[in-house]
C-alpha cells in the first residue's frame, strides 16, 4: 500500500526482535501519526517512501555478537531523526564508533533516570525531554549497556547503574536511549515518543480513522476503476463485516460479498451471518456451501499450519469458481440489454496488521509464530488479485472504523473468529463429530458470558476440543471421554493479551452445562496463560 506514505507522515519502526517491538507502532499512532513496522533487515533502496523519523527497536541480541542483526548503514545518511531504544541505542553506538559491554548483572524492572541537560549545546540535545521534568520513572531491559560513547554524543540521562541511559548528537537528530517508553511500565514513556515523532520528527496529527475512510475509498476507486468487480471473503467476524461495508461504500453493488461455510465454522453461523450483512448493512452476499469439500480435504491432517494453508488455498478454489459464475451472470444480462458492469479481477479480504507482523519471516531476529490463512496461505497461482483496505490497521482501529461506517454495535463488537475456523481449535483430525462436539460447546460457552455481562470485557473467548481422553464418572458409571479447553483473554491489539479472570460461579455454570449437554466431553478446563508466551490461539 504505498500510497498510504503519500496521505500520511510516516515514522519507520525497524524490528529487531523484541517482543516490545509492536507497542511502539501502536504508541505512534495513538498520537495519530502513521508508523509502520518492518524487519530490520530492510534496505532503504528496497522501499518506496522517505520515513519522517526512524525509531530503532530493542532485541533479545548483542550488538557484538558475530551473527547479531544490525540495520542498513544508509539510515544514517538520511538525515532524518532517529531514535533507537535499548538494543536500538547500542545499534546507534555500534555504528558510530561507541562501546557496548555486557553488563555486570541484567537490569531488568523499574528504575529512575536522571535527566540532564546539557549546558551550550544545541537546542536539540535537549528536546527529547524537554518538558518532562528532571527524573521519571522507566523500565529497563537488558544484558548489555553503552561502555563509551560515540564522538559527538552527549549524556542527556542515566540511572545509578547506567551512566549513559539516554544520549543525543550534539549536531545531528540521533538519540538513544537505554530504557522502553513503549511500555506501560514506563508512566511517561508515550509522552516521550510524542516529543520524538512530533517536535523533533515533525509528523502531522493526521492518522484518523475519519481521514484513513475518505482516502481508503478513493484509492479503491482508483485500483478498482470504473467497470472493476470485487467478490469479498466474509466471515461475519468484524474484520471482514468493516471491509465489506467499507468496499460497499466505495463500488456500491460491484461488489459482491461471499461467505463460504467450510463445515468448520460455529454454530448457526452461516445463518446468522447471512441475517446480519443482508439485513443490517444492505450487502449483496452469497452463502456457499463448501463443506464437504473442506472437510475432504482436512481428512486425517493433524498439523495446524497444514490445516491453515489447505484451508487458505480452499478458499481461494471456491471463490475463483463463484467468481465465474458472477461473470457468467453478467454476461447473460449484457446479453439481455443490461450495462456491463465488467469483469471480477479482486478478492477482498479482512487482513489487519498484527496477521501481516505475525506472518513475515526475518532472516535475522524474528521466526514466523504461525501462517495466517489471509497473508501465508494462498495459492501462488491465484488467478484474482487481492485488495486488503485494513491491512495497516490493528483491530481497535477497525472498530473505530466500524462505528464510523454506521455498523451495528453487536457486529462491531463482535470477538475476532479465525479464517481456519474451528479447525485449529481441534486439536487432531478434523471430522464432522469433532466439529458438532466443539460448535455445541462453545455455543454454550458464549451464550453463558452473554448472560453474565461480561461479553465486552473479553477480547476474545472460545472453546477448544482437546486430543486426549479422560475418565469420568457420570451416573455411578464410568466414563472415557474428551475434554474441552476454554479461553478467554483481554487485550489491547492482540499482539500481547492476558487471561481474563471469571467468577468461580461462572466457571463452574459453564463446565456444568458443557459436560452435562455436550456428548462426548466429560472435563472441562480453564486456560490462564498469557501472551506471551502463549499464543491467544492454541494452534
Amino acid at each position: 500500500m504505498a500510497e498510504i506514505h503519500d496521505q500520511f507522515d510516516t515514522i519507520l519502526i525497524l524490528d529487531f526482535g523484541s517482543q516490545y517491538s509492536h507497542l511502539i507502532t501502536r504508541r505512534c499512532r495513538e498520537h495519530h501519526v502513521y508508523a509502520e513496522l518492518m524487519p530490520c533487515t530492510t534496505r532503504l533502496k528496497d522501499i518506496d517512501f522517505k520515513p519522517k523519523g526512524i525509531i530503532l527497536s530493542g532485541s533479545p541480541y548483542s550488538v557484538y555478537d558475530k551473527d547479531s542483526p544490525h540495520v542498513d548503514p544508509a539510515v544514517f545518511d538520511l538525515g532524518i531523526p532517529i531514535l533507537g531504544i535499548c538494543y536500538g541505542l547500542q545499534e546507534i553506538a555500534w555504528n558510530l564508533k561507541g562501546k557496548v559491554s555486557p553488563c555486570e548483572h541484567r537490569e531488568y524492572g523499574f528504575a529512575q533516570i536522571q535527566i540532564k541537560k546539557v549546558d551550550g549545546a544545541a537546542a536539540s540535545v535537549d528536546a527529547l525531554f524537554e518538558g518532562l521534568g528532571d527524573e521519571m520513572q522507566v523500565w529497563m531491559s537488558h544484558g548489555d549497556q553503552l561502555s563509551e560513547l560515540p564522538p559527538d554524543f552527549h549524556v542527556i540521562g542515566h540511572t545509578q547503574s547506567a551512566p549513559y541511559a539516554a544520549i543525543a548528537h550534539n549536531s545531528k537528530p540521533l538519540y538513544g536511549i537505554q530504557f522502553h517508553p513503549e511500555v506501560t511500565h514506563s508512566p511517561r514513556g508515550k509522552e516521550l515518543i510524542g516529543k520524538f515523532i512530533l517536535s523533533i520528527c515533525g509528523c502531522r496529527k493526521n492518522w484518523t480513522m475519519e481521514e484513513f475512510i475518505g482516502k481508503e475509498i478513493a484509492r479503491i476507486r482508483e485500483i478498482c476503476g470504473p467497470k472493476g468487480r470485487v467478490i469479498g471473503a466474509v466471515s461475519g467476524g468484524v474484520d471482514s463485516t468493516v471491509a465489506a461495508k467499507l468496499m460497499h461504500e466505495a463500488i456500491g453493488d460491484r461488489f459482491h460479498a461471499i461467505m463460504v461455510d467450510n463445515g468448520v465454522l460455529r454454530l448457526n453461523e452461516a445463518k446468522q451471518v447471512n441475517e446480519m450483512l443482508n439485513k443490517d448493512l444492505g450487502v449483496k452476499l452469497t452463502v456457499v456451501d463448501a463443506s464437504d469439500l473442506f472437510l475432504s480435504r482436512l481428512e486425517g491432517v493433524e498439523d495446524p499450519e497444514q490445516k491453515r494453508k489447505i484451508i487458505g488455498n480452499t478458499f481461494i478454489n471456491v471463490f475463483e469458481e463463484e467468481a465465474l459464475k458472477i461473470e457468467a451472470a453478467a454476461d447473460e444480462e449484457e446479453k439481455r440489454g443490461a450495462a456491463a458492469k465488467g469483469r471480477v479481477e479482486w478478492l477482498l479480504q479482512g487482513t489487519l496488521y498484527p496477521d501481516v507482523i505475525e506472518s513475515i519471516s526475518f532472516k535475522g531476529p524474528s521466526a514466523t509464530i504461525k501462517t495466517h490463512h489471509n497473508v501465508g496461505g494462498l495459492l501462488k497461482d491465484m488467478k484474482l488479485k487481492l485488495i486488503e483496505p485494513l491491512r495497516e490497521l490493528f483491530k481497535d482501529e477497525v472498530r473505530v472504523l466500524g462505528r464510523l461506517l454506521s455498523i451495528p454495535a453487536p457486529l462491531v463488537g463482535r470477538h475476532p473468529f479465525p479464517g481456519p475456523g474451528l479447525a485449529i481449535r481441534i486439536l487432531g483430525p478434523v471430522t464432522r463429530d469433532q466439529v458438532k462436539i466443539l460448535q455445541h460447546a462453545d455455543s454454550i460457552y458464549i451464550e453463558e458470558i452473554r448472560k453474565a455481562g461480561l461479553y465486552d470485557q473479553i477480547a476474545q473467548a472460545f472453546a477448544v476440543l482437546l486430543p486426549v481422553k479422560a475418565v469420568g464418572v457420570m451416573g455411578d458409571q464410568r466414563t472415557y471421554e474428551q475434554v474441552i479447553a476454554l479461553r478467554a483473554v483481554q487485550s489491547e491489539d492482540f499482539m500481547t493479551a492476558d487471561w481474563y479472570v471469571f467468577p468461580a460461579e461462572v466457571l463452574r455454570r459453564m463446565s456444568s452445562r458443557i459436560t452435562n449437554e455436550v456428548a462426548g466431553i466429560n472435563r472441562v478446563t480453564y486456560d490462564i496463560s498469557s501472551k506471551p508466551p502463549a499464543t491467544v490461539e492454541w494452534l
